[in-house]
């Protein structure tokens, strides 16, 4: 096998008819095997007025194995806290990621919580995947300068074991993608043919809680004291933005992440930004994940598909939930489920590749990268071709 092969399974879920809940859309899950051994999505579900709730759904299989449908089961979270709240009722809880922590001997969801504030990264355990205990907005100190508390952050994700942080303590590791001012993909649309990126304010980051200081404390792995940059736009498929896709999982290759890239679509216009969500690989050093052994060059995923491209927001693919299918004695497969259009779900399997690809993007070093991108890359950026990129000056 060459490269990493993904191929569409279905629709997994779409709104119910009738379901007030869902009368917005059903879309971006978490997903994670329960204590049971079954595969549970969690769904984001949006009411009236865009107010959404957690929800919980048991995935049904086929003959084949294949993932064919879902059973609703209810609430997981919805709106309560003060940080998931508006002073007009609206307000949200989002896009969540479960993953089962190893250390913890819990299950950690990590979801965006749509304040007054704006979205922010929110925390809660659970034993059951039933009853969850919040643990309040994540917080983090400052990096060189940059402050990330007060900024608009979100697609979190954490990794099932500790990880060493950078002064080689085991950690909680979470990944997640700061949305600074300026580098939101409707701000960076503004100059299609060339921009500077900053990759420190651009980048998927990874932040470190030491365990050593959590103690009986849960409330304290809410709280992140160190970070890393792993990665930042690259690719013409990317070049507007990237952000985490689905939660880290490990693969004899390492830690498999399948992340999104944002790039104009085919109906931008200089007054009109138009927009393209896909999904991308990256696979980290499974002993130090902030060395990235591969990333693609190319999408695994665009949207292609009618109901892909249209919806509440059409062009977007965006993975958030994945399932490595041990229960089938393959542990090379692995179902990715994906939000459609921002109101559908729809789930692909991934074949992992015998070896990994020998083409694989490098990262920009500095602190800034201008990636400089021609009327042809912008034709091809769908197709994965590399951007031309050049370290740029140095961050004041």
């Amino acid at each position: 096998m060459a490269g990493f092969q993904l191929t569409r399974l279905g629709l997994m879920m779409e709104p119910e008819p009738g379901n007030p809940f869902e009368v917005e859309g059903v879309l971006n899950p978490a997903g994670v095997r329960g204590p049971d051994g079954q595969f549970y999505l969690f769904p984001r579900l949006v009411a009236k007025g865009n107010y959404s709730r957690i929800g919980i759904a048991r995935v049904k299989f086929n003959e084949a194995g294949d993932p064919a449908g879902v059973e609703r089961l209810g609430i997981a979270l919805e709106p309560e806290a003060d940080y998931e709240l508006r002073p007009d009722g609206s307000g949200g809880c989002e896009d969540p990621r479960i993953t089962f922590g190893e250390d913890l001997q819990r299950y950690v969801m990590t979801y965006t919580a749509l304040s007054r504030k704006g979205p922010r990264i929110a925390l809660a355990l659970s034993e059951d995947l039933i009853h969850w205990q919040r643990l309040g907005l994540a917080t983090f100190r400052p990096y060189e300068g940059i402050e990330f508390d007060g900024v608009d952050d979100k697609d979190a994700s954490v990794f099932p074991v500790a990880i060493p942080d950078p002064s080689g303590k085991p950690a909680m590791a979470i990944l997640h993608r700061p949305l600074f001012p300026g580098t939101r993909p409707e701000e960076t649309a503004c100059d299609p043919a060339s921009r500077v990126v900053d990759i420190h304010r651009e980048s998927i980051w990874i932040s470190y809680c030491p365990l050593s200081e959590a103690g009986d404390e849960p409330y304290y792995l809410s709280h992140f004291t160190s970070h890393s940059r792993l990665a930042s736009p690259v690719a013409p498929w990317e070049r507007l933005k990237i952000g985490g896709g689905t939660p880290p999982i490990l693969t004899r290759h390492g830690w498999l992440v399948i992340y999104h890239g944002v790039c104009d679509s085919a109906e931008s216009n200089a007054e009109v930004p138009r927009l393209c969500y896909s999904a991308g690989v990256l696979v980290l050093s499974k002993e130090n994940p902030r060395v990235i052994r591969y990333r693609s060059p190319e999408p695994v995923l665009t949207p292609e598909l009618p109901g892909e491209r249209i919806g509440t927001i059409g062009n977007v693919v965006f993975p958030t939930a994945i399932d490595r299918r041990d229960d089938l004695g393959l542990p090379d497969r692995f179902d990715v489920y994906y939000g459609m259009a921002d109101d559908r779900i729809g789930v692909a399997r991934l074949d992992l590749p015998e070896s990994l690809p020998p083409e694989a993007l490098a990262d920009p070093s500095g602190a800034k990268a201008s990636l400089q991108i021609d009327d042809q890359s912008r034709a091809e950026s769908r197709r994965g071709v590399p951007m031309a990129i050049r370290e740029g000056p140095s961050s004041p």
